[in-house]
């Protein structure tokens, strides 16, 4: 394993990787997650029908830059929330399992999953300002708008905007679930990834290499998106929202169901797994490859001779 700051680096530009193909999903998936908010399923207007549906429809209207929009936030987010739960993932967990167990090679499926879980959560709050003006950057659309509209020039302009009307306070809106929505997210996803490839290896029979990554990140993937599309669709509708429209993450929750009913917790779930599918299996296998890359360079750096002074 490299050290923390090469896993941090590495985790970052595997996630930068993977939303590179994947940030046109994700613009579907909030869409459709603000479309007909607080309404009944007669009085809701469905102008994205599906996953599909809503890449054609935005692509026909917008081009890719409607399909792309805050993809440079979303970079941004990326390297923050990825490199922390990929870089202190392994520290987290060999410190609490070496207090615990003496020995911190052990492995301990509680402390993998709060291990995740505490990385994830530190990557959610330190990235939550530019995962705010991402999602509201996405929701914007001037042919077929869903939810509040908020016509930003840039992701600069939106941060400015935000700060200069709500306070540092404003750019944190939404935190709360989005600490809840990661922490579900992390707390599955290497844990899973990693008892995947261990059963993989042990039943099956399968080698060290990209076959195994991918299997090991197709089970991850899946997991995670059951797991957190629920405080994921509260988390886009606090970001988007203007004012107090919800007082907090529980009334969201609340008055979604009673409005729209128990499933609609559940919109744009295929869209969220056609992103998080190929995200989770791009970021690992990639985190894979760039941490042996990092692992070398530091191996070079770190074992250089200090020259002694003259």
């Amino acid at each position: 394993m490299s050290t923390t700051l090469g896993a941090f680096v590495a985790g970052g530009i595997a996630a930068c990787g993977a939303v590179t193909v994947t940030h046109s999903f994700e613009t579907v998936k909030i869409r459709l997650q603000l479309q007909g908010e607080l309404q009944s399923k007669k009085e809701a207007e469905r102008l994205y029908k599906g996953v599909l549906h809503g890449v054609r429809v935005i692509y026909k209207n917008e081009g890719m830059k409607g399909l792309l929009r805050g993809i440079g936030c979303a970079y941004i987010y990326q390297m923050t929330l990825n490199g922390c739960r990929l870089g202190f993932y392994e520290p987290v967990r060999q410190t609490i399992t070496g207090a615990i167990f003496k020995d911190s090679n052990v492995q301990s499926f509680g402390v993998n999953v709060f291990s995740g879980a505490a990385s994830g959560i530190l990557g959610a709050v330190a990235g939550s300002p530019f995962f705010l003006v991402k999602t509201r950057l996405q929701s914007y659309s001037p042919f077929l708008p869903v939810g509040t509209q908020h016509q930003y020039k840039n992701a600069w302009y939106g941060l400015r905007d935000i700060h200069s009307k709500e306070g540092v306070k404003g750019l944190w809106r939404g935190v709360g679930p989005a600490m809840v929505r990661t922490g579900f997210g992390s707390s599955v996803q290497l844990p899973t990834y990693f008892f995947a490839k261990r059963r993989l290896v042990r039943h099956l029979g399968m080698e060290e290499g990209p076959a195994l990554h991918l299997a090991s990140s197709t089970a991850s993937g899946f997991v995670v998106c059951c797991v957190m599309h629920p405080p994921d669709t509260v988390m886009s509708r606090m970001y988007n929202q203007t004012g107090n429209l919800y007082s907090g993450a529980f009334d969201c929750l609340y008055r979604t169901v009673k409005t729209e009913g128990v499933l609609a917790v559940y919109k744009g779930f295929f869209a969220h797994l056609a992103r998080i599918l190929p995200h989770t299996i791009l970021t690992l296998s990639l985190a894979e490859q760039t941490n042996k890359l990092m692992r070398k360079l530091e191996d070079r750096v770190l074992s250089r001779p200090i020259p002694e002074k003259i």
